[in-house]
């Protein structure tokens, strides 16, 4: 956690004439992420874009060490954002936009960062209307909203793949120094959802707490999940064993 809220400040600091004319951006995956990855082409070219990938899921990062050993811990992105937020009281002014997130709850989530962080500025929220990322037009407003607003970090709450693919089809044109992709983190910064106890998420069941949370919309994604991320899990698995098979 140190070393990824570390590496945004970096990026966040650079001056404009020496960073690179690209937002920097930071995806977190799950288990829904990576089903997804395996049959959308466009999220893969993101990841691979990608300037920070961290893991957020239990089962992603138990994955990860059975199959390749020791990878750095989880890092999730709706415990990242209040880290970088939190930071900016010893790193200095910090300028956000909130992007994403249902009508009224990016600004609520305004208002308890102004209230709970310090050197935190949030100059800018929107919540695009169903199908933005199809009408050129609204992207456009949108982009142009950012740009009026000049913040330093943009955090993007529209769900995966969706955030991710907008982030990745426009990072030339986002006028922000680094992007974050991390789902509902808007809605927990308004306290519009909330977070699994410690100790559920302690135990890797974060994931149950939300789907008991949101049933009607998460029940089916897990289902589908709980069957083919294992099936991934093994094809990985199966083909990086160096051992072939011989008659």
């Amino acid at each position: 956690m140190l070393q990824a809220v570390e590496r945004v400040y970096e990026w966040l600091r650079e001056p404009a004439g020496q960073r690179c004319s690209l937002c920097q951006f930071v995806v977190t995956p799950n288990v829904d992420h990576a089903v997804i990855l395996e049959e959308n082409a466009d999220l893969r070219r993101a990841y691979a874009d990608a300037s920070l990938i961290l893991v957020d899921g239990w089962p992603v990062q138990w994955a990860a060490r059975w199959l390749r050993g020791v990878i750095p811990p989880r890092v999730p992105g709706s415990d990242l954002t209040p880290a970088i937020l939190a930071a900016a009281k010893e790193k200095g002014p910090l300028k956000v936009f909130l992007l994403g997130a249902a009508a009224g709850v990016a600004q609520r989530a305004a208002k308890k960062i102004h209230e709970r962080y310090e050197n935190v500025e949030v100059v800018g929220c929107y919540s695009p209307p169903l199908g933005f990322e199809k009408d050129a037009i609204e992207n456009e407003r949108i982009l142009m909203l950012i740009r009026e607003s000049a913040p330093d970090l943009l955090i993007v709450g529209l769900g995966a793949p969706k955030q991710e693919l907008w982030v990745h089809r426009h990072r030339e044109a986002i006028a922000a120094k680094a992007a974050l992709c991390v789902g509902a983190t808007i809605d927990f910064l308004a306290g519009e959802k909330k977070r699994a106890p410690k100790w559920i998420q302690a135990m890797g069941l974060e994931w149950a707490h939300r789907m008991c949370s949101e049933p009607k919309r998460l029940v089916k994604r897990y289902a589908r999940d709980a069957v083919v991320f294992p099936r991934l899990v093994l094809k990985e698995m199966w083909m990086s064993n160096p051992i072939k098979s011989t008659r």
